[in-house]
Protein backbone atom coordinates (compact mmCIF):
# COMPACT_ATOMS: atom_id res chain seq x y z
CA UNK A 1 0.00 0.00 0.00
CA UNK A 2 1.28 3.47 -0.88
CA UNK A 3 2.11 5.34 2.35
CA UNK A 4 1.43 8.69 0.68
CA UNK A 5 -2.13 7.60 -0.12
CA UNK A 6 -3.03 6.60 3.46
CA UNK A 7 -3.67 8.58 6.57
CA UNK A 8 -0.88 8.44 9.12
CA UNK A 9 -1.48 6.63 12.44
CA UNK A 10 -2.83 9.86 13.93
CA UNK A 11 -5.50 9.97 11.18
CA UNK A 12 -3.94 12.85 9.23
CA UNK A 13 -2.97 12.65 5.58
CA UNK A 14 0.74 12.31 4.86
CA UNK A 15 2.65 15.29 3.52
CA UNK A 16 2.78 13.72 0.03
CA UNK A 17 -0.95 13.08 -0.04
CA UNK A 18 -1.75 16.57 1.25
CA UNK A 19 0.49 18.26 -1.32
CA UNK A 20 -1.09 16.11 -4.04
CA UNK A 21 -4.60 17.09 -2.95
CA UNK A 22 -3.68 20.79 -2.85
CA UNK A 23 -2.22 20.56 -6.36
CA UNK A 24 -5.33 18.75 -7.65
CA UNK A 25 -7.62 21.41 -6.21
CA UNK A 26 -5.53 24.23 -7.67
CA UNK A 27 -5.61 22.53 -11.10
CA UNK A 28 -9.38 22.04 -10.81
CA UNK A 29 -9.93 25.67 -9.79
CA UNK A 30 -7.76 27.01 -12.62
CA UNK A 31 -9.48 24.79 -15.20
CA UNK A 32 -12.89 25.96 -13.90
CA UNK A 33 -11.77 29.59 -14.24
CA UNK A 34 -10.37 28.93 -17.73
CA UNK A 35 -13.72 27.48 -18.82
CA UNK A 36 -15.62 30.39 -17.26
CA UNK A 37 -13.45 32.81 -19.23
CA UNK A 38 -14.10 30.91 -22.46
CA UNK A 39 -10.51 29.72 -22.81
CA UNK A 40 -10.37 26.32 -24.49
CA UNK A 41 -7.34 25.21 -22.47
CA UNK A 42 -6.47 22.51 -19.99
CA UNK A 43 -4.19 23.25 -17.06
CA UNK A 44 -1.07 21.90 -18.78
CA UNK A 45 -1.60 24.16 -21.80
CA UNK A 46 -2.20 27.11 -19.48
CA UNK A 47 1.01 26.24 -17.62
CA UNK A 48 2.97 26.22 -20.91
CA UNK A 49 1.55 29.64 -21.87
CA UNK A 50 2.27 31.01 -18.40
CA UNK A 51 5.88 29.79 -18.45
CA UNK A 52 6.48 31.40 -21.87
CA UNK A 53 4.79 34.64 -20.79
CA UNK A 54 6.88 34.85 -17.63
CA UNK A 55 10.24 33.52 -18.84
CA UNK A 56 10.14 34.41 -22.54
CA UNK A 57 11.06 32.26 -25.53
CA UNK A 58 12.94 29.03 -24.90
CA UNK A 59 13.69 25.71 -26.52
CA UNK A 60 11.18 22.88 -26.33
CA UNK A 61 13.57 21.00 -24.05
CA UNK A 62 13.86 23.94 -21.66
CA UNK A 63 10.10 24.41 -21.70
CA UNK A 64 9.44 20.71 -21.08
CA UNK A 65 11.77 20.78 -18.08
CA UNK A 66 10.14 24.00 -16.78
CA UNK A 67 6.62 22.51 -16.86
CA UNK A 68 7.71 18.95 -15.97
CA UNK A 69 6.67 17.16 -19.17
CA UNK A 70 8.46 14.49 -21.17
CA UNK A 71 9.39 15.15 -24.78
CA UNK A 72 6.37 13.42 -26.34
CA UNK A 73 3.88 15.17 -24.07
CA UNK A 74 5.58 18.50 -24.72
CA UNK A 75 5.34 18.00 -28.49
CA UNK A 76 1.60 17.27 -28.21
CA UNK A 77 1.01 20.38 -26.12
CA UNK A 78 3.03 22.53 -28.51
CA UNK A 79 1.18 21.13 -31.53
CA UNK A 80 -2.20 21.90 -29.93
CA UNK A 81 -1.23 25.40 -28.82
CA UNK A 82 0.33 26.17 -32.19
CA UNK A 83 -2.85 24.97 -33.95
CA UNK A 84 -4.85 27.38 -31.75
CA UNK A 85 -2.51 30.19 -32.78
CA UNK A 86 -1.06 30.86 -29.33
CA UNK A 87 2.58 30.02 -29.98
CA UNK A 88 5.04 29.50 -32.78
CA UNK A 89 8.26 27.62 -33.30
CA UNK A 90 11.07 29.83 -34.58
CA UNK A 91 14.61 28.84 -35.65
CA UNK A 92 17.07 29.10 -32.75
CA UNK A 93 19.52 32.00 -33.13
CA UNK A 94 22.65 29.98 -32.23
CA UNK A 95 21.69 26.37 -33.04
CA UNK A 96 20.21 25.80 -36.49
CA UNK A 97 19.02 22.32 -35.44
CA UNK A 98 16.93 23.69 -32.57
CA UNK A 99 13.75 25.73 -32.36
CA UNK A 100 12.72 28.48 -29.96
CA UNK A 101 9.14 28.44 -28.72
CA UNK A 102 7.52 31.85 -28.33
CA UNK A 103 4.06 33.26 -27.78
CA UNK A 104 2.24 34.83 -30.71
CA UNK A 105 0.35 38.10 -30.30
CA UNK A 106 -2.79 36.00 -29.73
CA UNK A 107 -0.97 33.99 -27.04
CA UNK A 108 0.23 37.15 -25.31
CA UNK A 109 -3.27 38.64 -25.45
CA UNK A 110 -4.75 35.44 -24.02
CA UNK A 111 -2.22 35.44 -21.19
CA UNK A 112 -3.03 39.08 -20.35
CA UNK A 113 -6.72 38.14 -20.34
CA UNK A 114 -6.16 35.13 -18.04
CA UNK A 115 -3.54 36.62 -15.74
CA UNK A 116 -5.90 38.32 -13.27
CA UNK A 117 -8.04 35.21 -13.02
CA UNK A 118 -4.96 33.13 -12.23
CA UNK A 119 -3.87 35.57 -9.55
CA UNK A 120 -7.38 35.53 -8.05
CA UNK A 121 -7.45 31.72 -7.97
CA UNK A 122 -4.12 31.53 -6.15
CA UNK A 123 -5.24 34.30 -3.81
CA UNK A 124 -8.43 32.34 -3.02
CA UNK A 125 -6.30 29.31 -2.18
CA UNK A 126 -4.46 31.34 0.47
CA UNK A 127 -7.27 33.51 1.80
CA UNK A 128 -7.25 31.95 5.26
CA UNK A 129 -3.53 32.66 5.73
CA UNK A 130 -2.04 35.86 7.09
CA UNK A 131 0.77 37.56 5.17
CA UNK A 132 3.28 36.06 7.61
CA UNK A 133 1.79 32.58 7.21
CA UNK A 134 1.95 32.91 3.42
CA UNK A 135 5.65 33.73 3.64
CA UNK A 136 6.21 30.83 6.02
CA UNK A 137 4.36 28.42 3.74
CA UNK A 138 6.39 29.58 0.75
CA UNK A 139 9.61 29.21 2.74
CA UNK A 140 8.67 25.71 3.94
CA UNK A 141 7.72 24.53 0.46
CA UNK A 142 10.89 25.97 -1.09
CA UNK A 143 13.00 24.20 1.56
CA UNK A 144 11.19 20.89 0.96
CA UNK A 145 11.72 21.29 -2.79
CA UNK A 146 15.42 22.10 -2.31
CA UNK A 147 15.89 19.09 -0.04
CA UNK A 148 14.22 16.79 -2.57
CA UNK A 149 16.37 18.12 -5.42
CA UNK A 150 19.65 17.74 -3.52
CA UNK A 151 21.81 14.83 -4.54
CA UNK A 152 23.05 12.78 -1.58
Amino acid sequence: MNPNACPTPDGRDSLGALIGMVRSEIVRAIETDLAAQGADLKFTQFHVLKRLAVAGPMSATELARAVDLDGGAMTRQLDQLEAKGYLRRQPHEQDRRALRIELTEAGEALWRHLYESNVATLERAQRSLSAEEREQLRDYLERVLTALREKD
